[in-house]
């Protein structure tokens, strides 16, 4: 019922598309944990995947891909439990961009999208 933003298509689309898989952990207590999270549902994290040779060749980096799914303008804080020690956005190709630097707060990374918007986050990790 509603907007198909209000009824969730898209995460039932990707429900459909990409089921989850249960895969038996070696403990029954193992803690619940999620690497990442984003505060707003009109943004939909698509990629993490290890920095390739346009973040030079940092292999302590990740880069975090996102888009704004619901044709609005947002903002949206990305949240990790990785050990992030410098954030910064980048293009498609992974160079980080001029005046890219993110603030790293005790939310997150505050992310801000127009309509449709695609980000790139490069993520250096500490060791």
């Amino acid at each position: 019922a509603g907007s198909f933003q209000e009824a969730g298509v898209i995460q039932q689309a990707y429900n459909l598309n990409f089921p989850l898989h249960a895969v038996p952990a070696s403990c029954a207590q193992c803690p619940a944990w999620s690497a990442f999270s984003v505060s707003s549902p009109a943004v939909v994290l698509e990629t993490v995947k290890q920095a390739g040779a346009g973040a030079e060749d940092r292999p302590e980096a990740v880069v975090v891909r996102l888009y704004e799914a619901h044709g609005s303008t947002v903002t949206a804080w990305l949240q990790t439990s990785l050990p992030v020690k410098e954030a910064m956005l980048c293009d498609l190709l992974e160079r980080p961009a001029a005046q890219g630097r993110l603030l790293l707060e005790q939310r997150g990374l505050r992310l801000s999208f127009t309509p449709f918007c695609v980000l790139s986050v490069l993520l250096v990790l500490s060791r």
